[in-house]
């Protein structure tokens, strides 16, 4: 039988649910080393440029276009253009969010595992800790079980009250976090490095990197959004409920750069350091301060349940295409594709050290080694990349700006003054760039 589909009961809900699908890893764990491969404060401030006229544009899209259809990503598109070449652009999504979880689970687990150590004064390197299958494995099982029992009570019950509950508390721990950060000795020069650009180092690798990273950390391509536009009431303002989407994974990000970097520069280490800032650095600071094991595991705490709230967004969106589309039920696809995940995050698990094969797996045109970061560059920036590349053409050329104008006045009176200036981005401008982008992932 079909199953009728649910609705975020609230606004708050909306946005809270939202922000939580975006807000991951990538602004805690990722952004702050993409931070410091763009030289400090100047990438954050063209980051911000990127979020505002690239970010939020495309925002609108996938949720205009969820909301308008109330489908999975690919009946969505399915529904304006029947059978047409442009659902790949939709099972391409699903496909990526799929995918990305197999290896995302990896990652959280670790952050899961890492509360412990820091709790209890276990000191384990991250090479040592991800080589460990039993470790690697065990804690991404625990992950998945977490993820998959919010998710499979639906989208009230499951996801959106977990959304009100895990949301207040990210923030609140990034606060203590950051105020523990900023009374640090000689935090100052962390706030200089993170706060003061110089923009005479501007250059198009800054730009690259900036907007790369807001692809990843707002979800956009990942048709998180179109799916939890989907969910939003016909009166929901999409347009004030998605600036605040955006501003909430954005400021997530920002703090999570106020706790690192002074922590960083206070004990004089080098913030240029890739994975290893958040997994060998930071650990390694905390273990220096007073009380610090209760500060860090407040940190890996922070790190889980950034990744559990994308969590439950990456598994919905397969989740809801076989609610949709096949009419399973929700608790049959819930299951059947966590245990897909977990079968298939295997692998990646493995490929850190305790498979030869696995780990030494490498493709020189990508220059990456391992599967889990194999696969981290072809779904978690190739084909995310790609995907909202396609839905902007279909957006803005096929289904007609026109009509999402329609779709996004409802509800939002005031959009009809930015209407103008967003068309011109979505239709000409953002297809361009995110061909540039797909382009310069090669070279």
């Amino acid at each position: 039988m079909k199953e009728k589909r649910e609705s975020f009961k609230s606004t708050l809900g909306f946005i809270l649910a939202t922000s939580g699908a975006a807000i991951g890893l990538g602004n805690i764990q990722r952004f702050p080393f993409i931070v410091s491969e763009g030289g400090g404060a100047l990438f954050v401030f063209i980051y911000l440029i990127c979020v505002i006229l690239i970010g939020i544009p495309l925002i609108l899209v996938e949720v205009a276009l969820g909301r308008h259809t109330k489908r999975n990503p690919v009946s969505a598109i399915n529904m304006i253009r029947p059978k047409s070449f442009w659902r790949i652009g939709g099972a391409l999504g699903v496909l990526t969010v799929f995918f990305i979880l197999t290896y995302y689970s990896v990652i959280a687990g670790w952050a899961i595992g890492y509360i412990f150590n820091m709790l209890f004064n276990v000191s384990i390197d991250i090479k040592d800790f991800s080589q460990n299958a039993f470790y690697s494995i065990g804690y991404m099982s625990l992950f998945l079980i977490i993820v998959v029992a919010i998710v499979i009570r639906g989208v009230h019950k499951g996801i959106e009250r977990w959304s009100k509950i895990l949301m207040p508390l990210l923030f609140i721990i990034i606060l203590i976090l950051v105020v523990r950060s900023l009374l640090l000795p000689n935090s100052l020069e962390g706030l200089k490095y993170y706060l003061k650009p110089d923009f005479s180092e501007v250059n198009t690798k800054i730009f690259l990197l900036a907007l790369g990273q807001a692809f990843f950390s707002l979800s956009i391509g990942g048709h998180v959004l179109i799916t939890y536009g989907s969910y939003a009431k016909k009166t929901e303002n999409l347009v004030r409920s998605s600036g605040y989407v955006a501003l909430f994974d954005t400021l997530i990000a920002l703090l999570a750069g106020l706790v690192i970097f002074p922590a960083v520069f206070s004990f004089g280490e080098l913030p240029s350091q890739g994975i290893a800032l958040s997994f060998v650095v930071l650990p390694k600071i905390f273990l220096q301060m007073p009380l610090g094991n209760i500060f860090g595991a407040f940190f890996f705490l922070l790190l889980a349940f950034a990744a559990i709230t994308s969590g439950i967004a990456l598994l919905e969106i397969p989740v809801i295409y076989f609610v949709d589309s096949k009419k399973w039920s929700r608790k049959k696809a819930v299951l059947i594709i966590g245990v897909l995940v977990f079968l298939l995050g295997i692998p990646s698990a493995l490929s850190q050290g305790s498979n030869r094969f696995l780990s030494n797996m490498k493709i020189d045109l990508i220059g990456r080694q391992s599967l889990l970061d194999i696969m981290d560059f072809v779904w978690g920036n190739f084909t995310m990349v790609l995907a909202a590349g396609i839905i902007a053409i279909f957006v803005g050329w096929v289904w007609g700006i026109r009509n999402v104008k329609e779709e996004l006045a409802i509800g939002s009176y005031g959009f009809k003054r930015i209407a103008a200036i967003w068309g011109v981005l979505v239709k000409y401008i953002i297809p361009v760039l995110i061909f540039v982008i797909l382009l310069m992932l090669f070279i």
